[in-house]
């Protein structure tokens, strides 16, 4: 199962769209994944149309349009593997204990907010991933996504990639 995860896309305020490598990876995923601050319904449309499966939450820039769309926590089996979905986890210090006591029934943790991608496992085994921002970059020299598979409920292939600048 290959997954597809992104979060703080702000359009249309840091972008005009979404980068097209990233939208080119929509039909190979079988899972996409967006954790929080869309800002527009158009981009929450389109992803509902192109994804075989969906699962996203909304974030601290979402008002009520998307809010009355997307949950704040978001939870799914994906063959197995237990995957939740939140936009924000607090300060990077003391993030993995705090996320391993909130979240204990979890195998993974996508989380967004920071734009800063993240990708560390807590002491319980609880793996956390922030793909970062595919439309800002904020202090980091690319705009970024990840994708990922899961095997017989596990987790790999975990893979940061860098989108080109934006000319």
């Amino acid at each position: 199962m290959r997954l597809l995860l992104m979060s703080d896309t702000h359009l249309p305020k840091r972008a005009k769209e979404l980068p097209a490598p990233l939208l080119a990876e929509l039909p190979r995923a079988d899972v996409v994944i967006h954790a929080g601050d869309w800002v527009d319904t158009a981009t929450l449309d389109l992803l509902e149309s192109r994804s075989q499966r969906f699962i996203g939450v909304y974030g601290n820039n979402d008002g009520p349009d998307l809010r009355a769309r997307l949950p704040e926590i978001a939870h799914a089996d994906l063959d197995g593997l237990r995957l939740g979905v939140i936009h924000e986890t607090g300060a990077a210090q003391g993030r993995e204990r705090r996320c391993a006591e909130r979240f204990p029934d979890l195998d993974v943790l996508v989380f967004g907010h920071s734009h800063i991608p993240w990708d560390t496992t807590a002491a319980t085994g609880l793996r956390l991933l922030n793909p970062g921002s595919p439309t800002d970059r904020r202090r980091l020299p690319h705009c970024t996504y990840m994708t990922a598979t899961v095997t017989d409920g596990v987790l790999d292939a975990v893979e940061l990639h860098r989108l080109p600048p934006r000319g």
